[in-house]
């Protein structure tokens, strides 16, 4: 049996400090989650960049920079997504098999509206190959993601702290 979880909240609302929080604990309970993250970069308090992180190596490299950047780079809105590095985490994705428990962090605008970036993560979630995923999702998403996945839960990381350490408890 496969569960799927959406994590959503607004911009800022901790959606990634919950998932590497939740690396962490999973990590402490012998649990070795599998799947990518990805970390704001923040520079004299704005967000300049987002960085891509392998969970199961630690290995970081550069996803997206404020524009401009080299015409090599996909733009989406005022961000510049490296193309090197989707096509390095989705290698990561592609690898992933029968894994008991994935963490997706996130599955965006690129994937849902123009068809590019982490594709291999949205093949991953419809062959169902985990036991257990989270996939982090913004609210702007949450409907097609939901009309793609109907199976899914969705928890809000902006409304229900107490059902996120509820769901720690549940899959750890």
């Amino acid at each position: 049996m496969c569960d799927l979880t959406l994590l959503t909240g607004p911009r800022g609302s901790g959606k990634t400090t919950w998932c590497v929080r939740f690396v962490s604990h999973a990590r402490e309970n012998d649990v070795h989650p599998a799947g990518l993250l990805s970390p704001a970069i923040f520079h004299d308090g704005k967000k300049v960049g987002i960085d891509l992180v392998d969970i199961s190596t630690g290995e970081q490299r550069p996803l997206a920079r404020r524009c401009p950047q080299s015409s090599q780079d996909i733009q989406l809105g005022h961000w510049c997504f490296t193309a090197s590095t989707l096509d390095w985490g989705n290698q990561i994705l592609n690898t992933l098999h029968d894994q008991d428990l994935i963490l997706l962090d996130e599955l965006g605008p690129l994937e849902f509206e123009k068809g590019v970036g982490l594709l291999a993560g949205m093949k991953l979630i419809d062959e169902k190959r985990f036991h257990q995923a989270i996939v982090v999702i913004r609210p702007d998403l949450l409907q097609p993601a939901c009309s793609r996945w109907p199976e899914a839960g969705v928890v809000d990381v902006s409304s229900v702290e107490p059902k996120l350490h509820s769901l720690e408890r549940d899959i750890l």
